[in-house]
């Protein structure tokens, strides 16, 4: 009964490490994607050209298209806000848009409640083609996509914008917002407040390309101040590394514990084995089959705990209502992270060779007749 409860002890703990690092790794996924759906993907720059008074725009526009093209830069988008009145069945209402190109949706790894996202050939069509979010939808009356459903935009320059996608609400009674392509903008004579240009560059080469957009910049605009810089929520690293950290260094003490207390029964244990080590030894039994034998015991014992602690952490964090609440904003849950079930198992296997290791030497050096007489 003690060994199965310091057993028992071991499964928690080696459970309680697992989750603690499964859990981690499910709330970095939700964060990383909240995070990415407002700052963009990791590596995002943002491209700036910036002085006392305002850069002819062409030939910024010029410079970024160069740089695309110089850097091998495959996803970019323009990002500027502006409102603009739509006509809703209770009237006209103003709408906060979001003006983007095609790649703004990879970037900012925009979700889709129904419809798509802006294809290449969108910014050609006759009526400019809008992605809305919940809010607008419902405001317009929930239309079927698949009938190509319009809205009317009025104004100086009106026109006809037709729903293809829908996006969810950020919050709760989020007003009603939309995206729009930079040229179909134009045509419905949507001017941005204000204007950035984004770039994605992956993570292993951001600092390399950061430094050298920046010169690249600065060198065709010498009278401003031109940079580019990381946008992105891991700019300054993790932000969740120091906090799961701490959080397994507690778990990691549990299981501490628990090996000390697996510890300790094992000693008590070989002291009432005593004598059938004396008799082992006295019929040929090396010291190293005694000594392998003993801690093997600890070792498949620890083995079998671990791997049940392992599957009591897989049911915990897969289980909904956890992933629901860990990462409530992630669209698709990651898989177990493999790596969690290893280290979870091999912290069972250590514990159980720790703590199998020194009754072993002890059981090593008693002396055959003292056994025997024990």
């Amino acid at each position: 009964m003690r060994i199965l409860l310091a057993l028992l002890g071991v499964a928690l703990s080696v459970a309680a490490l697992t989750s603690v690092v499964g859990l981690g790794n499910l709330a970095r996924e939700g964060y990383k994607e909240q995070s990415e759906r407002n700052g963009g993907r990791a590596a995002t720059l943002s491209l700036g050209v910036y002085g006392p008074t305002m850069p002819d725009p062409a030939e910024v526009e010029k410079a970024y298209q160069g740089i695309q093209q110089r850097y091998g830069i495959t996803t970019s988008t323009h990002v500027g806000r502006t409102q603009a009145g739509f006509q809703f069945p209770r009237g006209v209402t103003n709408v906060d848009m979001t003006i983007v190109d095609v790649g703004y949706g990879v970037i900012h790894r925009v979700p889709l409640l129904m419809g798509t996202w802006f294809a290449t050939d969108d910014d050609q069509r006759m009526a400019p083609a809008v992605v809305v979010s919940e809010a607008f939808y419902n405001q317009a009356g929930r239309p079927n996509l698949t009938t190509q459903p319009t809205v009317s935009i009025p104004g100086d320059q009106p026109a006809t914008a037709v729903i293809i996608g829908v996006v969810p609400d950020a919050w709760p009674e989020t007003p009603p917002a939309a995206f729009i392509l930079t040229k179909a903008a134009a045509l419905a004579g949507m001017a941005p407040d204000m204007s950035e240009f984004k770039v994605w560059v992956g993570e292993e080469q951001a600092d390399a390309l950061t430094a050298a957009i920046s010169a690249d910049l600065q060198g065709q605009f010498p009278a401003y101040s031109a940079q580019a810089s990381r946008m992105d929520y891991a700019a300054h690293g993790d932000p969740l590394a120091p906090v799961q950290l701490v959080v397994g260094g507690v778990a990691g003490l549990v299981l501490l514990l628990g090996a000390v207390g697996m510890l300790n029964i094992s000693m008590v244990t070989v002291r009432y084995r005593v004598r059938e080590i004396g008799i082992r030894r006295s019929f040929g039994a090396t010291s190293g089959r005694i000594f392998f034998g003993v801690m093997m015991e600890s070792v498949v014992a620890t083995a079998v705990a671990g791997l049940a602690g392992v599957m009591l952490a897989i049911a915990v964090v897969k289980n909904p209502w956890i992933e629901s609440k860990v990462a409530p904003g992630l669209s698709e849950h990651p898989a177990f992270p493999i790596e969690a079930a290893l280290l979870g198992f091999g912290a069972a296997v250590l514990v159980g060779a720790l703590a199998g290791a020194i009754p072993a030497l002890v059981a090593v050096r008693v002396k055959v007749i003292d056994a025997i007489r024990f």
